[in-house]
């Protein structure tokens, strides 16, 4: 009997996991879910950043690539169902932007005995599911918060290998980024407030 109580619990568990990641079957979920998400993706994103990814030559390529990889999806995501005129110029900047990052980047990894990694991480993959998930103007605004996250994390990474890299290439590609990065960082702010109005 207690083993049967046991594996029902577990089932039902497990079946409730299920469930809350189906947004189909749990309409009314999923916003609060992907937002709780989200706002984790973010916290645990910039502590990345700022340890492992400024701090080692493996950990800041690992991080600077998965990030343009994020971005182009966004930024192609953005480019098809934004609402605003801002949101959808924003996604075809992304795109632009980090895809010539990117392809500079592996360059320089190479040169430097590092690979880049062939695609993202779960966070990053969670991320884009949840902005597929959203729809319309909450489309919108769930872009504009992933963005501002985003961006703020990529500038902590690009700044700390800046600042502590050991690679005289790679540590001048993180300077020479993180101009971009504020910018976009700088656009994204400003959606995030005309989408929250």
């Amino acid at each position: 009997m207690k083993r049967y109580l046991i594996a029902s619990v577990c089932a039902t568990a497990l079946v409730g996991l299920a469930a809350c990641g189906d947004q189909t079957n749990n309409p009314g979920q999923s916003d609060a879910v992907n937002a709780a998400q989200d706002a984790t993706s973010a916290v645990v994103g910039q502590t990345s950043a700022a340890t492992i990814g400024a701090n080692t030559l493996s950990g800041y390529v690992n991080g600077a690539a998965i990030g343009d990889m994020y971005e182009i999806e966004a930024g192609r995501i953005a480019q098809e169902r934004g609402v605003s005129a801002g949101v959808r110029s924003l996604g075809e900047m992304l795109v632009s932007d980090h895809t010539a990052s990117s392809e500079r980047l592996a360059g320089l990894a190479r040169a430097a005995g590092e690979t880049v990694p062939a695609e993202m991480d779960e966070r990053r993959k969670g991320l884009l599911d949840n902005l597929r998930a959203a729809q319309g103007a909450e489309f919108d605004r769930v872009f504009a918060e992933q963005q501002v996250a985003a961006h703020q994390e990529a500038l902590t990474l690009h700044e700390g290998y800046a600042d502590s890299g050991d690679n005289a290439q790679l540590v001048a590609f993180a300077r020479e980024s993180a101009p971009k990065l504020r910018a976009h960082l700088e656009r994204a702010q400003a959606l995030e407030t005309a989408t929250a109005q």
